[in-house]
């Protein structure tokens, strides 16, 4: 189960995003929606809404089609849900990339907030909020599922370590990013100043990495032998599993 859960590490470097730069990207838009100032930070309620309204999506209509096409009652394995996921995850970043090189397009000064509205996040906020009902719920899944009887609490630490190295990898990867791209002269990808910068850079990187992550999840998803209950003695038998 290591390299299913390697790959999982970098969904979190995405996830991570919406609690840091996603509201630094925020911050320097119009927040203001007529009369009323809607703060950058509040714009994670729109991927709290994305969350509840695809669960109902994927249970009442998703589930039902899918289980019609597939022998699968439950319509989509763990893995084949983690893998959706990752896509809708890499579809947030790219989706954040474009509105950042919109937002740039409308700064009117370098130390004035861009006129492009807040609410152009509301996509890559719901993007996220969508990935999570497929990554997270599968990996939860996956895990319990796949862990052995002795060991079923490794399986739910394994989920949370990877949302905390994801924390741990997006702090080193800003870091490295911020090196390489900050001079003397120049003020890199993410400046204090994020007007001065190219965070639409940053978010399209992620999007690479995500791509290629997926590939190696694939392959790894492809060839994994997945573990099944046989019969009602509790035994477990190794099978090979169609989870992609």
């Amino acid at each position: 189960m290591l390299p299913i859960w390697l790959s999982t590490i970098v969904y979190s470097v995405v996830f991570t995003q919406m609690a840091s730069l996603f509201v630094e990207q925020g911050a320097t838009m119009n927040t203001n929606i007529g009369s009323f100032h809607f703060p950058a930070a509040s714009m994670s309620l729109f991927d709290v809404l994305s969350v509840l309204v695809f669960i109902a999506i994927y249970r009442r209509v998703l589930v039902p089609v899918m289980a019609r096409l597939s022998s699968n009652p439950q319509g989509l394995t763990e893995l084949q849900r983690m893998g959706v996921g990752l896509v809708i995850g890499m579809a947030a970043m790219v989706v954040a990339g474009v509105v950042e090189v919109e937002r740039l397009k409308r700064v009117a000064a370098p130390d004035q907030p861009s006129s492009l509205s807040v609410l152009w996040q509301v996509p890559q906020y719901a993007l996220i909020g969508a990935s999570e009902v497929f990554m997270y719920v599968g990996q939860l899944e996956f895990f319990n599922g796949q862990a052995p009887d002795g060991v079923k609490s490794f399986g739910s630490a394994l989920c949370m370590a990877s949302i905390s190295l994801g924390n741990y990898v997006s702090i080193m990867l800003v870091s490295v990013v911020t090196s390489l791209t900050a001079g003397e002269k120049r003020p890199g990808w993410i400046p204090g100043n994020l007007n001065s910068g190219h965070l639409d850079r940053f978010y399209f990187l992620l999007a690479a990495l995500s791509l290629v992550d997926l590939a190696v999840y694939i392959a790894c998803a492809m060839s994994y032998k997945g573990i099944k209950l046989d019969g009602g003695d509790g035994d477990r038998r190794r099978k090979v599993s169609a989870h992609v």
